[in-house]
């Protein structure tokens, strides 16, 4: 293989130190990686709401300055409509979700755009769901149900930023002020000629 940089190597290189600050930043604050599970979006998630990292993968995600814990989840809704929960749901993973409140980070590509807050109260509706599943499919550990974006939103406290338009609404949106601007009827709903 012969090795023949891109020109935007030269860029990125440029922005490395930007970016090692910033890995500096999240190792400071119990992050190994921002490239990782979420890392850079969890640091701006903590560092905004005054939170640190519980260490360990089994636990909850987060704790305040009075000891309450937290889950923490994230979603791209340019890519996905849900948020994540867990690859091996079980009545032990639901019990210690009921336990605390959920912090939801909702991004649009990497900018954050709100954060809502559920308790535990409030995603009930989804643990009884899912402790059905499980009993009904023979006690099999449920592989990563989602929370739908607009459940959290309808449902949650928005805590940061202000509540985002989802992709379907906003190419709705942008379908019709490309109508508005151009004239055009993709829909084929204009009046005739004579109709008017």
């Amino acid at each position: 293989m012969t090795v023949k940089a891109h020109p935007d190597f030269a860029e990125l290189q440029r922005l490395w130190p930007a970016v090692q600050a910033y890995q500096d930043l999240a190792t400071r604050h119990g992050i190994g990686d921002i490239f990782q599970d979420n890392g850079g979006k969890l640091l701006q998630v903590l560092l905004l709401l005054g939170l640190r990292t519980l260490p360990g993968r089994e636990g909850n995600d987060a704790v305040d300055a009075s000891g309450q814990e937290y889950e923490l989840k994230s979603v791209n809704i340019e890519l996905t409509k849900g948020f994540s929960t867990h690859h091996h749901m079980n009545p032990v993973i639901i019990a210690k979700y009921r336990k605390v409140p959920w912090v939801f980070a909702i991004y649009r590509n990497i900018a954050l755009e709100a954060v809502y807050v559920l308790k535990p109260k409030d995603l009930e509706p989804y643990y009884a769901q899912w402790e059905k599943k499980w009993r009904d499919d023979g006690n099999k550990d449920i592989n990563n149900p989602k929370i739908p974006v607009k459940f959290v939103m309808d449902c949650g406290r928005l805590v940061y930023g202000k509540a985002p338009t989802l992709a379907a609404r906003r190419k709705a949106e942008q379908a019709t002020a490309v109508a508005r601007a151009t004239g055009h009827d993709p829909g084929g709903f204009k009046p005739e000629d004579g109709d008017r």
